[in-house]
C-alpha cells in the first residue's frame, strides 16, 4: 500500500510526539528519580513480540539516544574529567563544528541550559524534518521511505556526530560517577606516554634530554631562538623525533602527505561497574571499528584526511568518505550549492595523486586490533570506549606504536556491529543509573540528618 501525504504527515507527528515523551520521561519523570532506567519502567520504545530484530535495534537505540540527551541536563554544571564543568567541555568541542549548511558553530547552543533545550525541542525536530526531505527530494524516494529515514535522523540518528556525542555523554556520565578513575588520566599525552612506557604499551617514542633549543638559521640579536623545557624534567612539551609512515602506508599517500594513522575504537565491559582495584580481562575488551585517516598531500597532520573505512574482521580497506563538511563555517556556507549536506562512502582512491585505496590488505592487522585490546586492558580498562591512533611507522625497531588516545573518541565514520555496540551502550548507562540513584539518595539522606 502507498503511503499518502496525509498518512506521512501523522506518522511524523507521531515520531516527533514519541521523541518528545521519551525525553520528558527523562528529563523530569522516571528517568532521572527513583525508578528503573530501562525497558521495564520507560513507557516509549518497547519492543513487542512481532518486531523484528532490526526494529528491536531501532527501539533500544532511540531509547539510549534519549535518554543520554536527557543526561546533559544532569551534567550541565558538574565537573567534567577534563573541564570545569560538562557544559565548559560542550563549547570547547563544538565551537568549530556546524551542521552542514548552516555555517554557524554549535557552541551558541550551549550558551545557557534554556538555549539548550529551546534547541532540543524546536531546532532539532525541523533540522531533521528537513534533512530527511532533502534525502527524500535528492534521492527521488517513496513517502514511506521519507518518513523512515525522519524516525533515524530524530530518535536513531546514524551520523558520525551523533555518535560521537552520544560517546562523549557516556564518558562524562562515567568518569563523574565513578569519581573520575584512574584511566581518564591518560587523555593527557604526557601521563600517556609516560604509563604506557612503564607498563609495555609500544607508545610513540620520546627523547628524555632536558630540553631544547631552537634556532632561526639567519636571525641575529637574540631573536629566531626558542627554549622548550621537556615533560620529563617537568616542562609543557613533549619531544620526539619525527616519526614517518611505513613503506605500505606511504604507498597509498601522495607525496608530502603528513603522518597518517589508523583511529581504532576499543570498549571495555570492565567498566560498567567499575570498583577501584579491579582486575580486568582481556576477554571483557572488543575492538569495534577501524578507519585508515588518508593524510592529504601538504597537510601538517591527518587531521585534514580521507576517511577509509576498514573491515573489522579481515583488515581490507574498503571505499572512503570525509566529515569536513561539518566542519565549514560561516553564513556563506548556508548559501545553496557551498556546503554538500551529506557525505557517501565513495572513494576507492586518494584523490591526490589517484592512488588506489580500497581493497588492500592492512598488514598484521589481526595483531594491530590485539594490540589496542591489550593496550586499553593495561592502560584504562576503567574507561568505556578508547580511540587509539595507532602508526605504522618505518622504524624497524618500532613498526606499529600507539600515538595518543581519545576518551570523548568518534568512529570517523567507521563500520561497527551495532549490536554489541548498543548492547554494551545499554547496559553501561544502565549501571550508571543505577549509580547515580544511589548518589542521589545518599545526598538527600545527608541533607535530612
Amino acid at each position: 500500500m502507498t503511503t499518502t501525504w496525509p498518512q506521512l504527515l501523522f506518522r511524523t507527528a507521531n515520531t516527533v510526539a514519541q521523541y518528545y515523551g521519551c525525553l520528558l520521561y527523562y528529563t523530569l519523570g522516571g528517568g532521572f528519580s527513583s525508578k528503573p532506567y530501562g525497558v521495564e519502567s520507560c513507557p516509549y520504545f518497547r519492543p513487542v513480540e512481532s518486531d523484528s530484530e532490526a526494529q528491536r535495534q531501532f527501539k533500544k537505540y532511540a531509547r539510549i539516544h534519549c535518554y543520554s540527551l536527557a543526561a546533559v541536563f544532569y551534567l550541565w554544571d558538574k565537573p567534567h574529567y577534563r573541564k570545569g564543568s560538562y557544559r565548559e567541555d560542550l563549547a570547547d568541542n563544538l565551537r568549530n563544528v556546524a551542521i552542514p549548511g548552516t555555517g554557524i558553530p554549535l557552541n551558541w547552543v550551549v550558551v545557557n541550559k534554556l538555549v539548550a533545550i529551546l534547541f532540543l525541542v524546536l531546532v532539532v525536530p525541523k533540522v531533521c524534518f528537513i534533512a530527511a526531505f532533502h534525502y527524500w527530494y535528492k534521492d527521488n524516494l517513496t513517502l514511506e521511505e521519507f518518513g523512515d529515514e525522519f524516525a533515524v535522523r530524530l530518535l536513531a540518528p546514524d551520523d558520525w556526530f551523533s555518535y560521537w556525542r552520544l560517546n562523549c555523554r557516556l564518558a562524562a556520565l562515567h568518569s563523574y560517577l565513578h569519581n573520575n578513575p584512574a584511566g581518564y588520566e591518560m587523555e593527557n599525552k604526557w601521563t600517556f606516554l609516560e604509563e604506557g612506557d612503564k607498563r609495555g604499551v609500544p607508545v610513540s617514542p620520546f627523547l628524555s634530554t632536558s630540553g631544547i633549543v631552537v634556532k632561526h638559521r639567519n636571525e641575529e640579536g637574540g631573536m629566531g631562538i626558542f627554549f622548550y623545557k621537556n615533560a620529563t624534567s617537568g616542562g609543557d612539551w613533549i619531544i620526539q623525533e619525527r616519526i614517518e609512515n611505513s613503506e605500505w602506508v606511504s604507498s597509498l599517500l601522495p607525496e608530502k602527505a603528513p603522518l597518517s594513522t589508523f583511529r581504532v575504537i576499543t570498549q571495555s565491559r570492565a567498566s560498567i561497574d567499575w570498583t577501584e582495584g579491579k582486575e580486568a580481562k582481556l576477554d571483557e575488551i572488543d575492538a569495534l571499528s577501524c578507519v585508515f585517516r588518508a593524510g592529504r598531500a601538504g597537510a601538517a597532520t591527518d587531521h585534514d584526511s580521507i576517511l577509509f573505512d576498514i573491515d573489522p574482521k579481515t583488515g581490507v580497506l574498503l571505499k572512503g568518505t570525509t566529515n569536513a563538511h561539518w566542519y565549514r563555517l560561516g553564513l556563506h556556507e548556508a548559501l545553496p550549492g557551498m556546503c554538500p549536506w551529506r557525505s557517501t562512502h565513495h572513494a576507492t582512491h586518494h584523490p591526490d595523486g589517484d592512488i588506489l585505496v580500497e581493497g588492500n590488505q592492512v598488514p598484521d592487522f589481526k595483531n594491530i586490533l590485539t594490540l589496542v585490546e591489550t593496550s586499553h586492558m593495561k592502560l584504562c580498562p576503567d574507561v568505556p570506549l578508547v580511540g587509539w591512533d595507532v602508526v605504522l611507522s618505518a622504524d624497524k625497531t618500532l613498526p606499529v606504536c600507539l600515538l595518543e588516545v581519545n576518551l570523548s573518541c568518534n568512529f570517523f565514520r567507521g563500520s561497527f556491529d551495532k549490536g554489541l555496540y548498543l548492547d554494551f551502550m545499554d547496559d553501561s548507562f544502565r549501571a550508571l543509573h543505577r549509580k547515580m540513584i544511589n548518589r542521589e539518595c545518599a545526598d538527600d539522606d545527608k541533607k535530612t540528618n
